[in-house]
This record gives structure tokens, sequence and C-alpha cells, in this order.
């Protein structure tokens, strides 16, 4: 660790220090935030793009009473490094350990909680009301990607921010890209605001004219009007300055003494100002440098080399349904694709080279997404709308409103279903049952390995109504692939195993626990079904009820939250037929935020391994045997 960084302990260490000293820091931050990242995963390219910005912030403002809010929290290890938590960066991701992201609980400097984009100038616009409600005087800083004004989100609260007039400084750290290149018309202004030099000089000259008109009420009033009529002729778009904010720009985002210069200009302002910095994502790592889209969430890696280590030769799910996504769209072409600014994490890179018309990146925009997919379908085509769980909550409206109350063919292949594991509360993927299966009209199935994902998959295109199936991240079980995909019945659950004493019926990537947990009860002289569900909306409820009632013990098993999931769904089947005599037990996650930490430990904490089910439902048994009176069931080993 270097000299400078050992010294830093609270952003006023950094209020001293020259600009030589700050360039040195941020050298310095840079390399542990390298060899941590190296070591531990996470997001690189963004938080390396921004550790002058942070620096120039934090040499500007003070904080508290000041708040600095940094959108999705891709870009705050810088930030988290200088606010205290140094000595810890070390148990970045880890669990017990900081979070990759901003987390209140863990620091007062993280004034806002952030895992997805675009809601930063929302949540500063709505503390800047607070401050003024309360008669205080403090400087609000929102900091935001130019990939997250790709979201409505962020326009809304420039919209109202701009009406509000509050005094509220908004950083577009603009890197022209989010995790993939940035797409549509908000990109393209941007990058004509950073090659037109005729943007600054105009906007200078201007003011400079405005200057010299003489006071006077008709002649101030013919200022103005020059000076509207002026900037269109000067400045390309002006969106921002349209909106209500005074813009400042662009600037050098790797330039501390600029940014500082300008910082404290905006500083004295009054009314929202928005400041234009340019960054370059991956800036001091040339491996980061050359391909940030590889390095913007990046597992553990070489430092000199920049190669990334692979966990498994095993294809990802994320893999093969990018396979089968381009072996239906050949067989059918009424089939399209649609992600949110996901591109390759959805495994639709493929897909896109080969049917570049039938592909769309919408951007940050999930909810325009999912209703464009409803025009789409309502056009006679079967989108697929391929997004991350986490992020298709914010979708929740449209899927309901806009496909489901229609019946329109729209499909959502949910990725990043379950535990995600290190990044943590905002990312793990565990609320998709419960808000998918209230909806009337929708089908809703998990598959139990990356085979039946592809034929799930051929399932809901051939569905005529809204389908959605779910999956999770990483590697599958290395199972074999049928080259033909064809429709699963929808609602038929899978026998994978009859057995007398217990029925275990399992949905997606708890198939497998279930599998190996039958085989292990067998040990202890425990006759278990096994069931595959695949299906969570419908259910098979004659399947599920046949092996109920033949055994009296039912257990459900799932990578969810346990309200509103698929164990809820079977216990409300099991009370509308009156079955209050089969004993029913639910593995699944409790009312709880899942933290970070590795998927393996986590599983193992919330009771979803073959260990914890085998010893749960033998303890069940033993201790109905011991109520009737019968003979404890014992352990052969």
């Amino acid at each position: 660790m270097g000299s400078l960084l050992k010294q830093i302990n609270s952003p006023d260490d950094v209020h001293s220090l020259s600009y030589p000293q700050l360039n040195k820091l941020a050298g310095e931050i840079r390399r542990l935030i390298i060899e941590t990242v190296a070591k531990n995963g996470g997001h690189l390219a963004p938080s390396l793009g921004v550790v002058e910005l942070t620096l120039g912030l934090y040499k500007v403002f003070h904080t508290p009473p000041d708040k600095i809010l940094w959108d999705v929290g891709h870009q705050s290890y810088a930030h988290k490094i200088i606010t205290g938590r140094r000595e810890k960066f070390c148990t970045l991701r880890q669990l017990g350990g900081i979070s990759g992201f901003l987390c209140p609980a863990e620091s007062t400097y993280d004034v806002f909680g952030t895992g997805h984009s675009s809601t930063s100038i929302s949540a500063a616009l709505g503390m800047a009301v607070a401050r003024d409600l309360s008669g205080e005087k403090y400087k609000i800083v929102a900091i935001i990607g130019d990939g997250a004004l790709t979201g409505g989100m962020a326009f809304e609260a420039l919209n109202n921010a701009g009406h509000l007039k509050k005094d509220l400084i908004v950083i577009l750290n603009d890197n022209e890209m989010s995790i993939a290149q940035n797409v549509g018309a908000i990109s393209g202004y941007l990058a004509r605001l950073r090659t037109d030099p005729m943007y600054t000089r105009g906007k200078e000259e201007l003011e400079q004219l405005m200057r010299k008109i003489p006071v006077g009420s008709a002649l101030l009033r013919l200022g103005f009007k020059l000076r509207d009529s002026l900037k269109y002729l000067v400045v390309p778009g002006m969106i921002f300055e349209e909106l209500g904010f005074i813009y400042l720009g662009p600037v050098d985002g790797h330039d501390i003494k600029q940014l500082a210069e300008v910082l404290r200009r905006a500083k004295n302002m009054k009314g929202p100002v928005l400041i234009h910095v340019l960054t370059k994502k991956g800036r001091g790592y040339k491996p980061a440098e050359n391909n940030p889209g590889r390095f913007h969430g990046v597992g553990p890696f070489d430092p000199a080399s920049g190669k990334v280590y692979k966990n498994s030769s095993i294809p990802s799910y994320t893999d093969i349904f990018g396979r089968a996504m381009s072996k239906l769209a050949h067989r059918n072409e009424r089939v399209v694709a649609i992600t949110a600014a996901m591109t390759s994490g959805t495994g639709l890179t493929n897909f896109a080279r080969l049917y570049p018309k039938r592909f769309f990146d919408v951007g940050i925009a999930e909810q325009h997404a999912v209703t464009m997919a409803a025009g789409m379908a309502a056009g006679g085509y079967h989108p697929v709308v391929t997004i991350y769980s986490t992020f298709l909550q914010r979708a929740y409206d449209q899927i309901l409103h806009d496909v489901c109350l229609q019946k329109l063919p729209v499909t959502f292949a949910i990725d990043r279903a379950g535990i995600v594991g290190e990044d943590g509360f905002t990312h793990n993927g565990l609320f998709d049952f419960a808000y998918l299966r209230p909806i009337p009209n929708m089908v809703v199935m998990a598959p139990k390995d990356e085979n039946e994902l592809q034929h799930m998959l051929a399932t809901a295109i051939k569905h005529s109504g809204p389908a959605a199936l779910r999956y999770p991240r990483g590697a599958g079980i290395g199972c074999a692939l049928d080259d033909n995909l064809t429709p699963i019945p929808i609602g038929q659950a899978e026998v994978l195993k009859k057995g007398s004493n217990v029925t275990l019926l399992a949905i997606g990537n708890t198939v497998r626990l279930a599998v190996e947990a039958a085989a292990a009860l067998e040990d202890r002289g425990i006759s278990a079904s096994v069931i595959n569900a695949r299906f969570v909306k419908p259910l098979d409820e004659e399947c599920i009820l046949h092996y109920a009632k033949q055994t009296d013990m039912l257990f459900t098993l799932e990578e969810h939250v346990l309200q509103g999931g698929f164990g809820s769904a079977v216990l409300e089947l099991l009370s509308a037929r009156s079955l209050k005599e089969i004993r029913t037990h639910c593995f699944g996650i409790p009312d709880v935020f899942v933290e970070h930490g590795s998927p393996a430990i986590l599983r193992d904490r919330y009771g979803l391994t073959v260990k914890h089910i085998v010893e749960t439902v033998a303890k069940k048994i033993v201790h109905i045997n011991r109520s009737k009176g019968l003979k404890i069931v014992a352990d052969k080993k």
C-alpha cells in the first residue's frame, strides 16, 4: 500500500493535499483496487475510471454535511477507500466484508443505497427538498453515468429538478459505456457534445456578448431573446439547459485540478447544475482500458496479464440460453430478442450477430423494453425479453398491464435468478416467483438443468400467451444437450424417483439437491419420491396431490423467498383441497434480504444443501414416528 494512502482515513485527509499529491494518491488507490478485485472479483473498469473524479469531489466538498450520491455503486470503490474503509477493502464482496455497492448500514458516507442505475438524481432531489424544508445549508451532488441516462427515471428526475429549481449538482460521468457500448439517441447527443468544439467556445462568446448589453428593461428583454435565439445556433441540442440546468463542460475527468475548479464554480451557483465529465473506463490498467466490457464486472484474474481465471469448463445457463435462442430464431422468423443494456450478460451476442434486424438493445430501460415487446407481440411477432431477475422488478406494471392483461405472447427469460452471490442484497434474484405468480395469464417455469432450459424456451415461444422461465447464474451441471428442442406440456411435472415415506418436490436448480438428498435418505432407510415440478404456475395438481397423499409428508425446495414463492403455491393447493393432514415443510429463503458472499456459503447459511435437507427430513420423520409410537428410523451409517 502506498505511503500517501496509509494516511487517508476520511475525506478530511484529502482536503489538505496538493494536486501533485492527489495525482500520486490516485495511482495508489488504483493499485489497491486492481489488487483487491484480482483476488475477489468485482466491478473493476467503472471504478478505475472515476478515481480522479472521486478525489476532486472530496477536495472541494465537505462530507458531512455535504452529501455525495453515487449512481449504481459500480463506481464506488475509490469512495469506499477514502471514507474510512481502506483497511477493510480486502474483504470486498466477501461474506461479512464490505459490500460492492453503496450500503448506508456500512457507512454514513454511503448516504443512499444503490444497486440499480438511474436512481441518483431522484434521490438527490428528494434530499434537496428535505434540506430546504428543514432550513439547512449543505450541498448535494449526484453522480450518474451516461449509460444510466438511458433509463427513463433519470429524465423524470432531471425534468422535476429543473422545475423545482433546487440547489443541486449532477455530475454526468461520461465514459461512453454502461456495461456494453451505449445505444440510443442520448448516447449520440453526448458524443456530439464531447467532440464539438463550438459548444464551449460558443457558450463563452455568447456570455461575453450578454455582458456587453446595456442595462434597461427593454434592452434586457431583447438580450434574453437574443441569447435564446443564438444558443440554438451555437449549441447542439441544449437539452440539459432546456430542462432547467446550468450546463458546465465537458471537463477532463482525469485532471483533478481542472475538476476541482469546475466543482468550486458549481458549488457557488444557485439552482440545478449539470457538470459533464469525460472519463475513461478502466483508466490506468491496460487490459481494462482495452476491454472495458469484459472488466466491467469480473471474477478473479491475474493482475499481471489480465487473464480471468475460469471457474468451470461447463457452459453456463446463459450460454445455453443464447445457443437455444439462435436455434429457435432460425426455425421461426417471428422470434425477436430484446435486452436492456445486457447483450453479453444475457448471452445474446451471437444472436445479435446472426439476426441484427431482430435484436434490440434498448439501454437501461426495462419498462420500455417490456412495453416495446408488447407492441411487437401485438404486431404479430414473439419477443423474448431477456433481463436479470432483479432488474425485471422495475418493469412490473408493464408486465401486468401491457403484456398479461392483453394475453400477449411475450417470453420473459429471467437470468441471474436465485442466489447470485457476491453482488449481494440488490442483485440476488429471489423474488420473481412471488411477483409473477399472482398475475393472471402468466405461465412461470424453471428448468432443473441447462438441457431442460432449452426445451422450456421452446415451450414459451410456442405458447400463445405470456410465459416466464427463470434460471440461475453460472455453470450448468454439464448434462447432455438435445439437438431437437421440443415443447413441454404446460403444467406437467416430471417424476424422477418413486418412494414410499416422503415426497421431495423441487423446482429449478434445487431439483439436483432433491435427487442427491433422496439418495442419502435411502442410506438412512427413508424412501423418498422426487418430483421436478418444472412449473410454478400452473402447478401439476394431479401429480403433486397423488404423491402428497401417498406419503403424507411433503417437502418443497426452491432457491427463492418462501413468502409467495413455490412452496406457498403448494400450500395454497393443499389448503384449497382441505388436505391439512399432509405434513409439509418448505425449504427456501426466509424473510430477509440475502447479503453478499459466495453462493456456496450463502446456500449453506440458508439450509439449501443436501446435508441440511437430509437432516431436516430425518428429524421430522423421527418426531412423527415417536408421536405415533412407531419404530424410529435409524441411520444405517
